[in-house]
Formats: C-alpha cells, sequence, structure tokens
C-alpha cells in the first residue's frame, strides 16, 4: 500500500501521538508542516476505497475518496493549517496533542466508509476536542466539558445503536444514502443532528464554545459541526424534514444573538444560524442545493474561523470579550479590526465575499424548488446574520464608544495576525473568483452568483438592515449589552428539571421514611400480640400444635423482613 492510500486525517494522529512527547518546537513543526502533507495527500490520490479491511463479516472501508469528501477534505486541512498557524505561540502541551488528534479524527470521518468507522472517529472527535475545553482551566469550563463530553458521548451512543440495528436488519454496514426509513436510520439521524446542533439539541455548542480556550475555540469551530453537515450530506440527501429543522436553525439564534453581552457566543448563536442554511441545502437534495451546502461549510469554516480569531485576539490582549467592557479598541488593533471587518463582510454575505457566492446557491436552490416560505426565512435570516455579526461584533468590539475601564492594549501577536490574513485573503478571494470554488464541488454547476438580481436583492437587503440597526441605535430600542445571562432552552433540563428531580427525590424521602416508620410500629405491634398469644400459656400456644406454631412464626418473620429490608 502505497503512503497516499492510507486513511487521511491517520497523519494528524500520528503526529497527535508523537506531540505527547515532542518538544515545543517540533510540536509546532507538526502544526505546520502535517496540514501540507495531508493536503498533498489528497491531491495525489484518485477517487476510490483505501484501507478495506473484513472484520466479523463487516467489511470495513478507512478510506472513501469522492467528490463528495474531497471538498470537507480540501478545507479541513486548509483550517488545521490557519488555526495552527494561530496557535503557535501557545506553549501548552495538552491543547497542542489535543488540537492534532482532534483534527486528525475529524478528517478522517469525513472519509470513512462504512458506519464502524465512522463511529470510531466519531467518538475520538468527542473525547479529544474536550481538551481544549478543559485546558481553560477555570470551574466554568470544566463544569462545561464535562457537559460537552455528557452531549458527544450519546450522540455516538445514538450512532452506535442505529448502526447495530441497521447491520442486523440489512448485513450491511456501508455508509451511504441510508434514507429516514432505513432500520435503525432514525437513531443515527438524531446522533448526527445533536452534533449539526439541531433546534433543542443545540445548546452544547453556546455552552462550551466560548468556555474553551482563545485558540482552541478557533479549532472547535472549524471542525466538528461541520462535519456532522458532511454526514447529513452522505447520509440524508433530499431528506425534507431537514429542509424545515435548518429554515428554524437559521432563524431562532438571531434572537438569541441580538441580546447576547459574550461575543464569543454571539458567533456560537451565530455558527447555529450558519449551519441551517447548510441543513436546509441538504433537505433540498438538489444538485444545487447539495453544492451549496459543500460550499457554504467550505466559507463558513474560514470566515467563522476568522471572526473567532479576532474576538480570540481581542480577548488574549483585553482580558475580556464581553460587549459591555470593550469598545475602541480600532486604534489599538487597526489589523485585528481590519481582519474582523473582512469575516464579517463574508457572514453577512456582502458580495465579493465569499459567503455570498456559498450562500446564493442554497437560497436559489431554495427558490426554484418551490420552498417560498423557506426562501422568505433565509432572507429574514441573512437580515438578522448581518446585525449581530456583521455589525454588532465589530461594532461593539472596536468601534462603539469606549467602557471606562477600558484601557489601550498591544495589537495581536503576529502569528494571530498572519493566522487571521490567511483566512481574509480566501474570504476575499473566494468572493471574487468563485469558479475556483464551484470547480471542485460534488456537482458540475454553471451557476453565475453576480447576476443583477442577485446583487441588487441582497444589497437592498444589507441597507435596510443596516439602517434598521442604525435607527434601533439612534432610538435607544436595540437591546443594550448588559452583564446578564441569557436563558436559553437547557435552563430546562439544566435547572428546572433538575429542581424538579431533587424536589420529587426529598418528597420521596420524606415520604418513604414516614412510611416506613409506621409500617415498622404496626408491624412491632403485630410481633408483640403474636408473642403473648404464642407462649405457652397464651390462646395460641394452648390450642394449637407445634406445625400451626412454625407456620405462624415463618408469616411473622416473613412480614418482618419485607418491611425492615425496605
Amino acid at each position: 500500500m502505497m503512503w497516499t492510500e492510507l486513511p487521511p486525517g491517520l497523519i494528524l494522529l500520528l503526529g497527535g501521538v508523537v506531540a505527547a512527547v515532542a518538544p515545543y518546537h517540533v510540536r509546532k513543526g507538526l502544526m505546520l508542516v502535517l496540514p501540507f502533507v495531508g493536503f498533498w495527500q489528497l491531491i495525489d490520490v484518485p477517487n476510490g476505497d483505501y484501507a478495506v479491511v473484513s472484520l466479523f463479516g463487516a467489511e470495513l472501508v478507512g478510506s472513501r475518496i469522492d467528490s463528495l469528501s474531497l471538498v470537507w477534505g480540501y478545507i479541513f486541512y486548509i483550517a488545521a493549517l490557519v488555526a495552527g498557524i494561530f496557535h503557535l505561540h501557545v506553549r501548552d502541551r495538552m491543547q497542542d496533542v489535543a488540537a492534532l488528534t482532534y483534527m486528525g479524527s475529524a478528517i478522517g470521518a469525513i472519509f470513512a466508509g462504512d458506519l464502524i468507522t465512522l463511529f470510531i472517529y466519531w467518538e475520538l472527535t468527542a473525547v479529544t476536542s474536550v481538551f481544549l475545553i478543559f485546558a481553560n482551566r477555570t470551574n466554568a469550563s470544566f463544569r462545561a466539558g464535562i457537559r460537552y463530553l455528557i452531549v458527544q458521548i450519546a450522540s455516538g451512543v445514538l450512532l452506535l445503536g442505529g448502526l447495530i440495528i441497521h447491520w442486523r436488519a440489512t448485513g450491511s454496514i456501508n455508509f451511504g444514502n441510508l434514507g429516514l426509513d432505513a432500520p435503525g436510520a432514525v437513531l443515527i439521524f438524531l446522533g448526527f443532528g445533536i452534533k449539526a446542533a439541531f433546534p433543542l439539541l443545540h445548546n452544547w455548542l453556546q455552552d462550551s464554545y466560548p468556555q474553551a480556550t482563545v485558540t482552541g475555540t478557533v479549532f472547535l469551530s472549524s471542525f466538528t459541526t461541520k462535519m456532522a453537515i458532511y454526514t447529513l450530506a452522505r447520509g440524508f440527501p433530499g431528506a425534507e424534514e431537514l429542509i424545515w429543522i435548518g429554515a428554524a436553525m437559521t432563524a431562532f439564534p438571531i434572537f438569541y444573538a441580538v441580546i447576547e453581552n459574550d461575543l464569543r457566543k454571539v458567533l456560537a448563536y451565530s455558527l447555529n444560524n450558519q449551519l441551517g442554511y447548510m441543513v436546509v441545502g441538504v433537505g433540498i437534495g438538489t444538485d444545487l442545493a447539495l453544492n451549496g451546502a459543500a460550499a457554504h461549510a467550505f466559507t463558513h469554516i474560514l470566515y467563522k474561523g476568522l471572526l473567532f480569531m479576532s474576538m480570540g485576539a481581542v480577548l488574549y490582549r483585553v482580558g475580556t470579550i464581553k460587549g459591555s467592557e470593550l469598545g475602541g479598541l480600532y486604534k489599538s488593533m487597526p489589523w485585528t479590526a481590519g481582519f474582523s471587518m473582512v469575516g464579517a463582510a463574508s457572514i453577512s454575505a456582502f458580495p465579493l465575499f465569499s459567503g455570498f457566492i456559498s450562500k446564493s446557491l442554497i437560497i436559489t436552490a431554495a427558490a426554484e424548488e418551490g420552498y417560498w416560505f423557506v426562501w422568505l426565512v433565509l432572507l429574514f435570516a441573512s437580515a438578522g446574520v448581518f446585525h449581530h455579526s456583521g455589525i454588532k461584533i465589530p461594532y461593539f468590539a472596536f468601534f462603539a464608544w469606549p467602557h471606562q475601564a477600558q484601557k489601550t492594549c498591544k495589537e495581536a501577536p503576529w502569528n494571530m495576525l498572519l493566522a487571521m490574513g490567511i483566512a481574509a485573503a480566501f474570504c476575499i478571494g473566494i468572493g471574487v473568483f468563485p469558479g475556483y470554488l464551484y470547480a471542485i464541488l460534488p456537482y458540475q454547476t454553471d451557476f453565475v452568483p453576480y447576476t443583477a438580481s442577485h446583487v441588487i436583492t441582497q444589497l437592498q437587503l444589507l441597507l435596510f438592515s443596516a439602517l434598521a440597526f442604525a435607527w434601533l441605535m439612534r432610538t435607544g430600542l436595540y437591546p443594550p449589552e448588559l452583564k446578564s445571562t441569557v436563558l436559553d432552552f437547557d435552563w430546562v433540563y439544566r435547572k428546572a428539571l433538575h429542581r424538579v428531580w431533587r424536589s420529587t427525590v426529598e418528597w420521596g424521602t420524606e415520604t418513604s421514611g414516614a412510611l416506613t416508620g409506621g409500617m415498622r410500629g404496626w408491624v412491632n405491634g403485630v410481633i408483640g400480640v403474636a408473642a403473648r398469644l404464642g407462649r405457652p400459656d397464651g390462646l395460641i400456644g394452648r390450642t394449637s400444635s407445634p406445625g400451626t406454631g412454625v407456620l405462624w412464626l415463618t408469616a411473622m418473620l416473613g412480614l418482618y423482613l419485607l418491611v425492615f429490608a425496605l
């Protein structure tokens, strides 16, 4: 077997093992060199199945190279390099090892040709990525990491249960188009949905990402959820349920993002919003829509990573990321502010930026297939994301009136600026020359994003959204940046259900104690009466035979054990 036929991602996993014992400079060298080697491997290997192994009657396909997996493979290796550069200044062995093994696991998952191999990588991403949260070394990050791990493991358990049912019913573990009617497919679908942050299953994202380290959040934002979008595109293309799930995902995070004070949490809600576009594309399932989902995953990794890097740089230099405590940083961090503006323009789908050329594919596909309500929701969500990520993020961090306690600071370190510069160059380059991205999409397309109708519609949308923001700020109606906690659906199971459970247990304990005490008193009374009656001079002792006495004694003993064993 040639080295190019080895499972993609394996090289990063092995790099993580080496990093566990290697010195600082070697670890950083691995993070820079290995993404180049992995990218070269994808360019050099032809499409096909590789690393095929028969085990317990099942055929494991360690690597499936085709047009769909290659799109994710390319961008994952680009993201690995950019995030690695951003991470260069960090001297933390745990983060280095976790980042390398996590990225390798995610890349391995998208090339898995069977459900068992996918499950192995699926769980590896959970176990390795959580250390990027633990590495923040605070009580809040530890608690968030534990919750994150529980949710991610639960996702894997659902995947495992579904693949076992599917395997027993069909005799196949091939990871292809499953459809929701296949045996075990619903469990697999839910497992994918958790990592894709479906509505009501999404709170792990906003809970954990802002608690990760400055660089850990950049790694996390690039891989887990986009890996889940790939599995949906592979396993459930054209599932109409995804259209409505995705439409809900694009809309509801907007309201939370507008009122959230933690700017990294704003970006986490924005991430949820952008995932919705991809889920809609997968649900529509046409060639144009699936191309749109793949293209948007590609561009989203870059501009969302850029935004998380810019906010990470602010947190690194200032020590806070609360909108209520920032402002005026464009003077101290002009390069970071500029790069943040590029990310904001890209996520807002400004023409000539990457988000415009990918989001247009999905919105057009929705219109062509007659999903007009969904089309309107997507347009509304486009205006909303401009509010919270296109305007709010750069405005409150860099341009708002400085907080009274705000002090000047240094510009971000050179490696952070280099990483942000590379991501910004991709955002602009893809927006100006979309043909290069369209050429690697799963299906051939002649889509032209820069038509008069597309450009004018988007510019009008952005213009009125900007005017609405300005009017709300001018009139004081825009929600102020306050030190507060935004309650989301996780409050139901983290607080409300927890309190109900505690109250139930306490009530049950008190009730059980009272019942047991009363029962014991009654039994003791019965035993006392039986003892008096069973004496030689008692009623039973004078009139009953020895066998009857033994029977009474056995009954009393059974009653005693029944009550006092409770």
